[in-house]
C-alpha cells in the first residue's frame, strides 16, 4: 500500500527496505552500489538544500541532487534541463553539495 508520494533519494529510500528476505537484501545491495551518501547525510543535505529557499528547487530535484551530487555547473545543468537557474542559485546549490563530498 502506498502511504506517501514524497520523492526520496536512494540513500533515504534504503532505510525503508527491510532486509529480512533475500530479495530485499539484493535491493539494498543495489542501492549501496549507486548511493554516494548514507541516509543521515542525505537527510542533512536535503535539509540544507531546502533551507536555501530557492523557488525553482523542488523536492524531486533535491532527490536527484542527492543521488548524483553534481560538482560543477555543467553537471548541475544536466539535472535542471527545463529550468534556467540564475548564477547565484547555481553557486548556492554547488557550494551546499560540496560540503558533503
Amino acid at each position: 500500500m502506498i502511504k506517501n508520494t514524497t520523492p526520496l533519494s536512494l540513500a533515504e529510500a534504503k532505510e525503508y527496505i527491510q532486509s529480512t528476505d533475500e530479495e530485499n537484501s539484493k535491493i539494498k545491495e543495489f542501492i549501496n552500489n549507486f548511493s554516494k551518501l548514507d541516509s543521515s547525510k542525505a537527510k542533512e543535505l536535503r535539509k540544507k538544500l531546502e533551507d536555501l529557499d530557492l523557488l525553482k528547487l523542488k523536492s524531486d530535484n533535491i532527490s536527484k541532487l542527492i543521488d548524483l551530487l553534481p560538482e560543477n555547473k555543467a553537471e548541475l545543468n544536466k539535472i535542471f534541463i527545463d529550468i534556467n537557474l540564475e548564477e547565484d542559485e547555481t553557486t548556492k546549490i554547488i557550494n551546499t553539495i560540496k560540503e558533503f563530498l
